[in-house]
Formats: C-alpha cells, sequence, structure tokens
C-alpha cells in the first residue's frame, strides 16, 4: 500500500477507474479522452511512465501499456524515446510536414520534392486545353459523370504510356486517382480495416503516416539498412503480431535514399506469401527504367498494389495518377472511390492524356532527368564529405549531421542564412526516434546558381559548427 500512495503522489495524472468494467484499458482510454475534452489534460502535457501510473491505480503494467497504445492509436497521444507520452489533444494538430512551401520570398527553399520549375509546362498545358477545347465531342464526354474505376479511353492511353517505359499493366488493371496520395488513402481504406497493422520502413513518406493515423490504422516502424527494409525484421513483427499491408518505396525511400536490390526485394515477397501481407508500393518518385529495379507487382502481382502519379513528371497541381491492383481487390477499390467522390474528374484525365500521347511529356522528363543528375552531382560536390545518401536521378537526399550538429538546430540556423530544410522528426512512425539529420531537396530552386548558393551556405555550416552547445549537466 506504501508503494501505491508514493506512486499516487508522483503522478502528474491520476484518473479514477472503476476496476469493475470488464476491460480496463478501454476505460482508462475513455477516460482520458473525458479529462482532454473537460480541459483537465491539454496539448504538451505529459502522461506519468507506464509502470509509475500502474503502481498508482494498483493494475498491471500491460493494461496501462494497452491503454497507452489504444489513446496513441485515437490520435490522443503521442509517444517519442526519451521524452514519454504527451497528450496531442483532440483538436486538428498543425501538421509537421507541409505540401506546400514555407520559405519566404528571398529564401532559398530545398525543402519540398518537387518538379524543377520551367516555363515550357504552363506552355504545353495551354497547348493542351486548346486541343481538347476544340474537340466538342472529347469535350462532351469527359464532362459526363465518369465511372468509378476511371474513364477506360484515359485508362488506356495510360496503360500504353506505361508500358512503353516498361511498366506493363493493362487498363483493366488500372483504377484512376486524384495523385499519389490520394491512391495512398485509397488503398487502405478500401482494404484495412481501423485498428488493424500496417508497416512502412520506420522514416518514411509523410503522407503515408497522415493515412495510417487518419483512418485509425495501428503503423509499425521497421528499421532499415542501406538497403531499405530489413527483412529479419519483418519477419519478427509478423511473428508478434497480425500484419495486414506493407508499405515499400523501392527506388529510393523518401528521405532517406534507400535502393532495395532484387534480392532484397525477392526476400520481402517471400514474407509477404508466408503471412499473407498486401504489398503497396508507391512509385510517385518517378524513375527512368534504366535506374529502375523490377516492380514489386511484377514479381508477385497477386498481391501487390503500385501507385503511379504525374506529380513528379509534370506538376503536383494537376491531380492525376492511378492505382495498380489485382483483379480481384479491383470492386472493394472502385466502391471505396464511389463512396468518396463518385470518379476522378474526366477532364483532367482527359489533359493529361493528350500531354502524354503528343509526346511532350517525355521531352520534358528527359530534361527533367538531364538536370536533376547535375544538381545531385553539385550537391555531393559541397556536401560529398559528409556521405549523403541519394539517388543520381533523385530529388532528395538524406544528410546524418556531424556531431555535435542536432537536427532542429541545424533547420534554425540554415533558415536564419536563409536556407529552408526539413529535419528528419515528419518522416518518423509511431514513437521511432528521430534522427539527427536533414532532408535536402535539389530542385525546387529555379536555377541550379541558387541551387549552388544554398549547398555553400550548408557547406560552411557543416565545416563550421554549431554556434554554440549546451552547457553540459
Amino acid at each position: 500500500m506504501r508503494i501505491q500512495e508514493k506512486a499516487r503522489a508522483r503522478c502528474q495524472w491520476l484518473p479514477v477507474l472503476d476496476k469493475n468494467q470488464d476491460t480496463l484499458y478501454l476505460a482508462l482510454a475513455d477516460q482520458l479522452a473525458a479529462d482532454i475534452t473537460s480541459g483537465t489534460l491539454k496539448p504538451g502535457d505529459q502522461l506519468p511512465p507506464q509502470r509509475l501510473l500502474a503502481d498508482a491505480l494498483g493494475v498491471t503494467l500491460g493494461t496501462i501499456s494497452r491503454a497507452y497504445r489504444e489513446a496513441e492509436r485515437r490520435g490522443l497521444t503521442e509517444a517519442k524515446v526519451g521524452s514519454g507520452t504527451r497528450i496531442r489533444g483532440m483538436q486538428s494538430d498543425e501538421p509537421k510536414f507541409h505540401h506546400l512551401s514555407k520559405a519566404e520570398a528571398d529564401s532559398i527553399d530545398l525543402s519540398l520534392s518537387v518538379p524543377i520549375p520551367n516555363p515550357i509546362r504552363s506552355e504545353q498545358l495551354a497547348v493542351s486545353l486548346s486541343h481538347l477545347a476544340s474537340n466538342p465531342e472529347a469535350l462532351r464526354q469527359v464532362l459526363a459523370y465518369q465511372p468509378e474505376q476511371g474513364n477506360l479511353q484515359q485508362r488506356e492511353v495510360l496503360a500504353q504510356w506505361l508500358t512503353q517505359h516498361q511498366l506493363s499493366v493493362t487498363a483493366d488493371e488500372l483504377i484512376l486517382t486524384e495523385g499519389g496520395q490520394h491512391a495512398d488513402f485509397l488503398a487502405m481504406q478500401a482494404l484495412i480495416r481501423p485498428g488493424e497493422a500496417v508497416a512502412s520502413a520506420a522514416l518514411t513518406y509523410p503522407g503515408m503516416i497522415a493515412v495510417a493515423r487518419q483512418l485509425g490504422l495501428k503503423h509499425l516502424p521497421i528499421p532499415t539498412d542501406e538497403e531499405g527494409i530489413k527483412p529479419d525484421a519483418l519477419e519478427r513483427l509478423c511473428q508478434q503480431q497480425k500484419i495486414r499491408l506493407l508499405y515499400v518505396m523501392p527506388e529510393y525511400n523518401n528521405p532517406t535514399g534507400e535502393h532495395m536490390s532484387h534480392s532484397r526485394r525477392m526476400a520481402l515477397v517471400d514474407i509477404a506469401r508466408r503471412y499473407d501481407l498486401l504489398i503497396l508500393e508507391d512509385a510517385v518518385q518517378y524513375v527512368l527504367p534504366n535506374q529502375r529495379g523490377t516492380p514489386f507487382y511484377q514479381l508477385a502481382p497477386e498481391r501487390c498494389l503500385y501507385i503511379f502519379s504525374v506529380s513528379k513528371i509534370i506538376e503536383g497541381g494537376i491531380r492525376f495518377g492511378a492505382l495498380r491492383a489485382p483483379k480481384n481487390l479491383m470492386s472493394r477499390l472502385s466502391a471505396s472511390l464511389r463512396a468518396q467522390c463518385w470518379s476522378v474528374p474526366g477532364i483532367v484525365g482527359a489533359l493529361v492524356c493528350q500531354w502524354l500521347e503528343s509526346g511532350h511529356v517525355d521531352a520534358l522528363i528527359d530534361w527533367q532527368w538531364q538536370e536533376v543528375k547535375e544538381r545531385q552531382a553539385l550537391l555531393h560536390r559541397y556536401l560529398g564529405n559528409y556521405a549523403p545518401v541519394a539517388h543520381p536521378y533523385g530529388f532528395h537526399a538524406w544528410l546524418n549531421l556531424p556531431e555535435p550538429w542536432r537536427a532542429v538546430d541545424f533547420v534554425n540556423e540554415a533558415k536564419k542564412h536563409g536556407v529552408i530544410l526539413i529535419a528528419s522528426d515528419p518522416f518518423c512512425v509511431g514513437s521511432y526516434p528521430a534522427p539527427q539529420a536533414v532532408r535536402i531537396c535539389v530542385t525546387p530552386p529555379t536555377h541550379s546558381t541558387t541551387l549552388e548558393k544554398g549547398l555553400s551556405i550548408l557547406s560552411d555550416l557543416l565545416e563550421e559548427g554549431p554556434s554554440h552547445t549546451a552547457p553540459l549537466l
């Protein structure tokens, strides 16, 4: 009893718990939600350590652990290694990651993975708009309601273009989407139930993290090495609990830049088959055929979905893409899309398909990848001594900072010098600890001279080190 009294005195939050309830952990999570609603707990408040609260309430540590996991699943709390569990609040949190630039007009934005600005895009868009406007029958067709799976002619055009670029698909395997993020959401909403588990690299695309949280999914991190997700770590996770879906970016992971070898892909496919996992491959970060490995859907077509989008090759504002899926899943995906928005707007697909058929997109891709390759070479010229990880045709690089730099300090110091970056925290899955690293995007500046100026500033900061360090305690 004395232990309980001491523990109760140390708890900054002490709920009233009726031990006669059947599921104590759910009752505890409900009490936590009620205390947030009433204002007893506020965003940023820290919850007691699990062992301390268990002693204070006279319940098992397992009860508290399950309650904390349930609270995190509901989006009530956020746990980080080294800082404990804190209240996120019932309100919509300000996102840690933005798809729009936060850079000031006079800053050098190296924060977002976007196509390199080029006026030729608006010129080509004008041509496509003019072509569509001159065809009244085509306009009539695309302005009408479209099938849930998407306009058949547009799916055929897209399938033909992808096949020409060594991504062999058929029109009936595709469902059109409003970009890659929509495809990500659509796949998990249609195929995964709230509370079920999905897994990805421990550092992954923030859009995936947002989807899993929005849908109430349990999102589990998997450690990686230089080839991405570790098969042994995935297998251990599958042995511990039921995983429904594995999310992968095999060409170059966003943000860490890892590229999966063929043997690594086959190892993951073997695990997926033995444990009955779906695999969702995000290929929005488009890669040239001669730089690309075999897509997962070609290795295991019966369980793999593939996301394609024009966001990185045409422009992010044209919300058009596709999800390749096994035929037995198409009815569930179509039903989910119908419930969301009936169908993808036909006029957007018509514009994109006219653009693809004209051949202008291929010329744009050729120009962009040559420019990206030169910019990556520029990045390695300035930062090569610090071993950045990047694909030669990748939009970004991942930089593990040298001691004693901390990511938040480096980002803030770079901002003071007019360079905008993103630290590692938005990419962390669940409670995975954020490494002292930053993502550097080479594509936002219009001119490579602007990029070079920004890289020079970062190089100087790395060489000089932090302007001050915290005193040792």
